[in-house]
């Protein structure tokens, strides 16, 4: 691969192509939660998020669940690794995707285990839908500056000539920071997601859309872009 884009997702990369430029734009920290919670019978455990498995493995033990439900397949991937066995994955890796797909008996009660800054609507279509949702904040994302303003360097210095934002706080952080430089550099924009992608585009530039919501997926999709192979 000869042109470089920066990857800002938090995980490692996939590949050990060169031209890629990995810089975390997030850190997560994790909170502190009531564990009354904890002490409950639920219907479903979902995960939406592979970090949210990483972070809840301390307290899997202590909590009764009938079966569990994922968002994506890393993070099934990782549950099964893990020993926790799982009932129901979508196609679509999005929460829309899994709403779309997802059924439940009216009254059942679901616990959700995720980043204090993941989107609503997972929780309040469920409860709409008339299920007993408990959510808990378990980690939150920090903006990690340094990487962000080393990131505008390189575009400016033209090291780089593209991003990949998997997050929309990612892109809002980059955007918020880039706004402040006085030069604005020239480089194309790439989008895990629709909501990234809406990101990107309320902060006035366009993206592709990766095809498979998914670290691997936005890589094809940079890749078939740029026609690389």
């Amino acid at each position: 691969m000869s042109a470089s884009v920066i990857m800002t997702q938090s995980s490692s990369m996939p590949t050990e192509d060169k031209g890629w430029i990995h810089l975390p734009f997030i850190k997560l920290e994790p909170l502190a939660f009531d564990d009354s919670v904890l002490n409950r019978s639920y219907t479903w455990l979902v995960f939406s998020s592979k970090n949210a498995v990483r972070y809840f493995l301390p307290y899997l033990s202590l909590l009764r669940y009938e079966k569990v439900a994922v968002i994506g397949e890393k993070t099934q991937r990782f549950c099964e690794q893990h020993g926790i066995e799982v009932d129901f994955c979508p196609e679509d890796f999005s929460q829309e995707g899994f709403l779309d797909k997802f059924t439940f008996k009216k009254g059942a009660s679901i616990f959700i285990p995720s980043s204090k800054a993941a989107r609503p609507i997972l929780e309040e279509v469920l409860k709409e839908r008339g299920a007993d949702v408990v959510k808990i904040d378990l980690y939150e994302p920090v903006e990690h500056q340094q990487n962000i303003l080393y990131a505008i360097k390189l575009l400016k210095e033209q090291s780089a000539d593209g991003i990949a934002f998997a997050s929309s706080s990612s892109a809002e952080n980059f955007f918020k920071a880039l706004k402040r430089c006085q030069v604005q550099p020239d480089f194309e924009c790439y989008a895990i997601g629709q909501p990234t992608y809406e990101t990107v585009r309320k902060n006035g530039y366009d993206a592709v859309i990766a095809r498979k919501q998914t670290i691997d997926g936005l890589i094809y999709t940079i890749k078939e872009s740029r026609n690389l192979k």
